[in-house]
């Protein structure tokens, strides 16, 4: 439903004196999951480029164990941001409101579990 000229007027007000509010608008930044998903992110490229900088005094001191350590540092900060970066582009529909499958009961669905869910979820005419 439309909202009326005047109700759209009002929403602008308010639109706008939250927008000029520095205080709303950090603690709405700061509950926002992609702010924090972004920061994981920059953490992870960080922790990336310190670990290619272990690699690489490690391979030029010929101290092997040092070139190792810096790639298991590297590929572990690889697989955060993957995951940081996973977990910030699907919807939690907990807070949303929407019902999800077996997942929300804390274990991953198993690959037969998802192929069984497929199998219900098929469109009619393939039966």
């Amino acid at each position: 439903m439309p909202l009326s000229e005047h109700e759209q007027r009002l929403f602008e007000q308010i639109e706008q004196s939250l927008a000029e509010d520095p205080k709303f608008a950090s603690a709405v930044r700061a509950s926002d999951p992609r702010f924090h998903a972004r920061r994981r992110l920059l953490l992870a490229i960080g922790v990336i480029a310190v670990g290619l900088a272990l690699v690489v005094y490690g391979t030029v001191t010929e101290l092997t164990l040092l070139g190792v350590a810096g790639f298991v540092v590297m590929l572990s900060a690889a697989a955060f941001a993957m995951r940081s970066h996973r977990k910030a582009q699907s919807p939690d529909l907990r807070v949303v409101g929407g019902t999800t499958s077996r997942r929300t009961r804390g274990r991953r669905m198993s690959f037969v579990d998802r192929l069984e869910e497929r199998w219900r979820q098929r469109p009619e005419g393939h039966r």
